[in-house]
């Protein structure tokens, strides 16, 4: 397109082949004439281009790009230095766009940047050279400068030059050069992320110099030795390797073979091997890094066990995130009695396999129980006089309990296990243990003590706390080395994913769904913090045993630290779960015997009392299964009118139980079900005739009841109900039921006010046959609907005692066929209701329709929360609408649906009260965790204050940063949680 031209000004528009989708060209008139321009097209479409798109065009560039990295390999073509403009000879492979250097520019850039790799130009391609052979040295002290007192010549070993002759023999080629043997002037191996170097370091010799190692270490640099270090690594790759190992798990046998790679790609091998002073300054370091982090670096006390731990911020603990007042958490009156609890799940991993050491008395242990795993001597002291009993558990057989009774001889450990709070899935300091034989229920008391003064609550889930718990309290006495705190009430849980492997009875007993004050969480978040552990277990399993355990104190430090700073969005979660359990409830209890509800709510605070001595209170929450018998359906029997109606809904209720037996002949069906299928006809037209022969007496004369005209619609009963059955895998779709050679009374409509038509039935003044059908039509659905509740009920009871229990075929059989045939009945009056519903739809004048809602095939399924309420996935499961129409009215004189309503109307309110405690446990946790970063924040702003009496710059300013950085942790947390409660109403717990 050519340019358009307007006073001067050239404008040349985007190409349609450019911008196709985004701009159009648009015809403008003005009073100077028309022009085109192109303009942004606001419907254009957005489309994000997807990777293969992107693929596609780079299979179009791709000899570009091979073209551009081959010229890369070349120098410029004049060859000239970046700087001073002489002949280049190096080329920097660290700094940006790979510059060229002569010499003398190539050693004075590189003076603050010594672990840059460089080669050199051989004058037909560029070979891997080191920086000694600039003549670059490194001074330590005086800010890089020579220091003063040095007696030493300070020129260059040699002279440089900067062609390619003249370069002395005493250095091979390569990027690595070994150290030069000069007492004066060492040169020292420095292990950094960009591999492996030699370099020329001159110590400062002043009166007052610090000794050699610190000089290294004040320069970034950490020595493998203190008295003539002949080895460092910096800062950076040791800092490089502590997060390769976190976050993918590289072993430090790994990491180095990349660094030699590095440095060599040809001859990694003959690149020095400092792997084992690798591992040996990665614990240094590490160890350097947690005191630095817990602010021991910052007073003379030495820590505790698990001081050198981050614990959750969002938990409750006294003195940090709560107040403590007098040994008591000081709370508002209405604070709930549960609130203050501390939640503990516990689990063990039998991937975290240990060996035998080879020479354990030889091993030097630098944080012994300081972190998360506990004290060695105090450990073994423990394990030295525990009584190891083989348990025999009264439970299924669960894989944690045959474990603990397997030994395996060849290692020093099976494994570990500890604790990790419950809500938030942050591991427990100084509470994780080595197994020494399987997960035996001696080595978890450690965190019921950990920051818990003015807690006096606790709730521990273990995957097999059935057992474990009844001998608890037992081994922690007879221990002189474990106890538990004063007046601490411990509360047992199974997690919701363990506990369906157990007994039944274990559900109600043990499940959180049922423990006052759990809110909404499944316990089950212990498996989840072990899939990290398990990628770096392998490369520990033949450490040291004091390097293990602080290659896993500091992985788990590290895993506390990021849930600690990623902020959780439960609470519109728990408002929405909360609502949602309210309304269900509320709708079950409203309906229920007002003397029934009183009995049940006094039966729940009588179990919640007395389930610490005894778990089988909590048993009210099972049903006590007896089949109660199926009531008959009642029938609306008035004079009249009435009378006359009821009777055409009963034979409308024939006409869809008839309309079934048909569709569910076979293609070839016998003689015998023929004959039952004629003689049911025949008695349905018979019903029918003698309806008709009354219908003028009620309808009058005016209606033809012979003519189909006069009705609304001519149908078939059966197919505008959907089909409820799980079990009609034997119908017939194909049967022709239509055949007009066939006499089909099913098929009649009968003359009801809903078939003939409101506005017919206005016209010839049958206004009160109208209401006379919605009131029967009403009862039908009342009935229909306690029909499917009852049977509903007795399917229930069928899986339960029957089809559970079946063990041979011949049983198995008869107890399915016992519950086809009550699957059965349920759909007969599922379809009887559809009719019936859809029948009201054509009746003006009610409000029917918001009451009784279309029923969907799940709703009559047994296997949730009727069949099997402790089944897996049920946790949420409340009952469909129709449960909660008319619980008096099924509970009259039926013991069985009593019994069905009292264990539901208890689950239901359980978990309303589930979610409420989660909306109120959240609610506190976001201030809790305000309350921890700010009181972390104070602390480091004292530590400042102290650093600053005492002159200490350094301390100071990593004090003032810490606190900083909790201060905006602080505030993040406090800007995320008001967003999140902005604009949602909180529900007020009932």
């Amino acid at each position: 397109m050519a340019n358009t031209k307007q006073k001067g000004i050239t404008y040349t528009p985007p190409t349609k082949k450019r911008l196709p989708q985004l701009y159009k060209l648009k015809e403008k008139t003005t009073t100077r004439g028309s022009r085109s321009s192109w303009v942004k097209d606001s419907w254009a479409r957005k489309t994000k281009s997807s990777q293969n798109a992107y693929l596609r065009q780079w299979k179009c560039k791709f000899k570009d790009y091979i073209n551009s990295l081959m010229i890369r390999e070349a120098p410029p073509a004049n060859r000239l230095c970046s700087v001073c403009k002489k002949d280049g000879v190096y080329r920097c492979h660290g700094c940006f766009n790979e510059p060229l250097f002569c010499t003398d520019c190539c050693r004075i850039q590189h003076q603050r940047h010594p672990f840059h790799r460089i080669s050199q130009w051989t004058g037909s391609f560029f070979q891997e050279t080191s920086l000694i052979k600039v003549g670059l040295h490194i001074h330590l002290a005086h800010d890089g400068t020579p220091c003063p007192s040095s007696t030493d010549d300070s020129s260059d070993f040699f002279q440089w030059s900067d062609t390619d002759d003249n370069i002395d023999d005493d250095y091979p080629e390569g990027p690595f050069i070994q150290p030069v043997r000069d007492s004066d002037r060492p040169a020292i191996t420095v292990v950094d992320k960009s591999g492996v170097h030699s370099l020329s370091i001159c110590y400062c010799q002043c009166p007052s110099a610090l000794s050699r190692d610190i000089q290294l270490f004040q320069a970034g640099l950490f020595p493998a030795s203190f008295t003539r270090p002949k080895t460092a690594f910096t800062f950076a790759v040791l800092d490089d390797f502590l997060l390769d190992n976190l976050e993918c798990g590289t072993s430090a046998m790994n990491y180095y073979s990349k660094i030699r790679r590095l440095t060599s790609s040809i001859f990694p091998l003959m690149v020095p091997d400092r792997y084992r002073e690798l591992m040996r300054a990665a614990r240094q370091w590490r160890q350097c890094k947690l005191y630095k982090w817990h602010g021991f670096a910052h007073k003379d006390d030495q820590p505790k066990d698990g001081d050198l731990a981050l614990f959750c911020p969002a938990c409750p603990q006294p003195g940090i995130n709560l107040d403590l007042s007098t040994s008591t958490v000081a709370q508002p009156d209405n604070t709930p009695s549960w609130l203050m609890t501390r939640y503990l799940v516990m689990d063990g991993n039998f991937k975290a396999e240990h060996m035998h050491p080879v020479n354990p008395s030889d091993e030097v242990s630098l944080m012994d129980g300081l972190g998360f795993m506990v004290s060695d001597e105090r450990y073994k002291s423990h394990l030295a006089i525990a009584q190891d009993n083989v348990q025999r558990s009264d439970c299924n057989n669960h894989r944690a309990v045959n474990q603990a009774n397997a030994s395996r001889q060849r290692l020093e450990a099976t494994g570990i296990g500890g604790c990790a709070c419950a809500r938030h899935g942050c591991f427990v300091p100084h509470s994780m243990v080595d197994f020494q034989k399987g997960e035996r229920s001696v080595h978890i008391a450690s965190a019921l003590n950990y920051k818990t003064d003015g807690i006096s609550r606790a709730i521990t889930f273990y995957d097999i706390n059935c057992q474990y718990n009844k001998y608890l309290k037992d081994q922690i006495t007879s221990s002189m080395y474990l106890s538990i705190p004063i007046g601490m009430d411990i509360i047992p849980g199974i997690g919701l994913w363990h506990v369906h492997g157990h007994q039944d009875n274990c559900f109600v007993r043990y499940a959180s769904n049922f423990i006052h004050g759990t809110g909404r969480i499944d316990r089950e978040i212990m498996e989840t913090l072990w899939a990290p552990l398990n990628i770096i277990s392998p490369s520990a399993r033949g450490m040291g045993t004091p390097h293990r355990k602080e290659v896993l104190d500091y992985q788990m430090n590290d895993c506390n630290f990021m849930k600690m700073i990623r902020i959780s969005k439960k609470f519109k979660e728990a408002i929405k779960g909360a609502s949602e359990s309210k309304l269900a409830f509320d709708n079950l209890n409203e309906t229920a015997n007002p003397d029934m509800v009183v009995l049940w709510k006094a039966e729940e605070a009588l179990a919640h009392a007395n389930r610490a001595e005894d778990p089988m209170a909590m048993d009210i929450y099972e049903v006590r299964l007896e089949r109660g018998k199926c009531p008959l359906l009642l029938a609306v029997r008035q004079r009249g009118a009435a009378t006359w109606l009821a009777t055409g809904l009963t034979i409308e209720e024939s006409q869809i139980s008839l309309c079934k037996d048909v569709r569910s002949l076979r293609m070839h069906p016998t003689d015998m079900q023929l004959l039952r299928v004629a003689r049911c006809r025949d008695k349905l037209h018979t019903q029918i005739t003698s309806f008709l022969e009354m219908s003028p007496t009620y309808l009058g004369v005016g209606v033809n009841v012979n003519d189909p005209d006069c009705l609304v619609t001519v149908c078939n009963s059966l197919d505008d109900c959907e089909d409820y059955s799980d079990f009609d895998e034997d119908q017939n779709p194909d049967l022709d039921v239509h055949n007009a050679s066939i006499f089909q009374p099913e098929l009649t409509v009968i003359p009801l006010p809903s078939n003939i038509g409101a506005v017919r039935c206005r016209e010839l003044g049958l206004t009160n046959l109208i209401k006379e059908e919605i009131a029967l039509r009403e009862g039908q659905a009342n009935d229909a609907l306690h029909a499917i509740r009852v049977h509903l009920g007795d399917k229930a009871v069928l899986f339960r005692n029957t089809v559970r229990s079946a063990k041979s075929q011949a049983s198995s059989t008869r107890a399915w066929t016992q519950v086809r045939s009550v699957e059965t009945a349920v759909n007969l009056h599922a379809r009887i209701y559809s009719k019936c519903r859809s029948q009201l739809a054509k009746l003006p004048d009610h409000d029917l329709l918001k009451k009784y809602l279309p029923l969907k095939k799940e709703d009559l399924k047994a296997s949730s929360a009727v069949a099997d309420p402790n089944a897996r996935g049920q946790r949420d499961t409340t009952l469909s609408w129709f449960w909660s129409l008319d619980v008096q009215g099924d509970t009259s004189g039926n013991d069985w649906m009593t019994e069905f309503y009292r264990v539901n109307w208890l689950r239901t309110k359980a978990l309303r009260d589930r979610w409420n405690e989660e909306v109120i446990l959240v609610k506190h946790e976001m201030q809790w965790s305000i309350n921890f970063f700010t009181h972390r924040a104070k602390q480091w702003l004292c530590h400042m204050h102290n650093a600053t009496s005492a002159g200490l710059t350094g301390h100071t300013c990593y004090a003032a940063r810490q606190s900083h950085i909790y201060d905006l942790l602080a505030a993040h947390a406090e800007d995320a949680f008001r967003k999140m409660i902005v604009g949602i109403e909180v529900p007020v717990p009932g």
